[in-house]
């Protein structure tokens, strides 16, 4: 067993853990943390993004210990202060950039670090990231749309098409 300590969505957590405790298992299992979603285990889907010391990454491919020291921010730690939505949350909210909800964390995670890397990006460019997520219900219209609304460009607010 190997203790990690971490800082997760601020505050300061340690556990121990074996060598081959994946940082989903950890965020999961260990510390509650259920809003980051298992779906594929192949780093397939998605639907476990984080962000590890500002960088979105898969925590299906990565080790607890991996993250020792690490800043992590799960979709927990995503909302406003106050606890209310933020904007990218509200925004899959306001156009229904959701379904069944289970690939929803991952995407507004991955949505965040698009939107730090670049903050009025192109529905291609929207598109293209997301490459990595999959969603099986909202074939990504209404997704892409969230994303380009809560990067503060105009987009209509219909269903999808």
């Amino acid at each position: 067993m190997t203790k990690v300590t971490m800082t997760v969505n601020g505050k300061t957590v340690s556990g121990e853990v074996k060598g081959n405790t994946l940082l989903t298992e950890f965020l999961r299992e260990d510390l509650r943390l259920t809003g980051t979603h298992v779906g594929c285990d192949t780093s397939q889907c998605g639907a476990c993004v984080v962000h590890v010391n500002g960088e979105a990454v898969k925590s299906c491919t990565m080790f607890a210990a991996e993250a020792e020291g690490a800043e992590v921010t799960t979709i927990e730690g995503m909302a406003n202060e106050d606890g209310s939505l933020n904007v990218i949350q509200q925004a899959f909210q306001d156009y229904h950039g959701l379904q069944c909800g289970f690939c929803t964390p991952g995407m507004v995670m991955s949505a965040a670090a698009l939107l730090k890397e670049n903050p009025k990006p192109t529905e291609a460019e929207v598109r293209d990231y997301l490459e990595g997520n999959i969603c099986r219900c909202t074939g990504y219209h209404n997704i892409v749309h969230a994303i380009m609304a809560a990067s503060g460009q105009d987009v209509p607010a219909v269903a999808a098409e």
